[in-house]
């Protein structure tokens, strides 16, 4: 059975309808409503479609085939009403990215913190090669000490990968998405893209430029960052 259009409309509490996310769990296929909650989304009878959104509860609706002979599906959703305390501005101290190598298209690309994992690695992997057991342990320290170096600079990595999703996510979404369409607060934003690229499946979405799954997932991480800074 080939995929087919369901048109729907979400109702609720809320004059505001319009920009709501909503992704065909099995495909990944998604999209978002339209002025007044009207939506269209493709799938199959016992696909799950999910719809979310900052100011809802987020909500899965199984497709039947009733669904696909009625004009429209309606959706209700539930409002969420937050009240935030009052809070304090934190200053959060810029990580100094770390400059990507201009390397030709056609070879392997390695970052610079890769660049001295793979040196280090090499390194460590050729000390003590065919030496005899009293030099072996004589060079103990020598393969510590790199041991140690290396995990530094798989730490090193790590927070270039990171550094390298926040420039994606700057790029790809405006700051007043955050506020205006998140909710974040001003003072959290910052706090808030940290917490998101630690998120795995975020971060595969961002890397892949898939702006519709890459929203739909914020929207719902966002509802968890705003009960987290709540009760702060």
């Amino acid at each position: 059975m080939n995929p087919k259009i369901v048109n729907g409309k979400i109702i609720a509490d809320s004059p505001d309808l319009d920009g709501i996310y909503i992704v065909n769990l099995k495909t990944q296929a998604g999209t978002v409503s339209e002025k007044g909650g009207y939506f269209s989304v493709a799938g199959k009878v016992g696909d799950t479609i999910m719809f979310s959104a900052v100011q809802f509860k987020g909500l899965k609706v199984t497709l039947n085939e009733e669904d696909f002979r009625n004009a429209l599906l309606f959706v209700k959703m539930e409002s969420l009403i937050r009240k935030l305390d009052e809070v304090k501005i934190i200053q959060y101290k810029n990580i100094n990215a770390v400059s990507l190598g201009i390397v030709s298209p056609n070879i392997k690309r390695y970052t610079p913190a890769e660049r001295k994992l793979r040196t280090a690695s090499k390194t460590y992997s050729g000390v003590g090669v065919g030496t005899t057991l009293g030099l072996s342990s004589g060079l103990d320290p020598i393969l510590n000490a790199i041991s140690g170096r290396t995990k530094m600079l798989k730490k090193e990595v790590e927070i270039e990968k990171k550094e390298t999703a926040m420039d994606k996510l700057n790029n790809l979404f405006e700051y007043t998405y955050f506020t205006n369409t998140l909710k974040i607060p001003v003072e959290y934003v910052k706090g808030f893209q940290f917490y998101i690229v630690e998120e795995p499946k975020f971060v595969v979405a961002l890397n892949g430029k898939n702006k519709t799954l890459a929203s739909f997932l914020m929207s719902e991480l966002a509802v968890k960052y705003l009960e987290i800074i709540k009760e702060k």
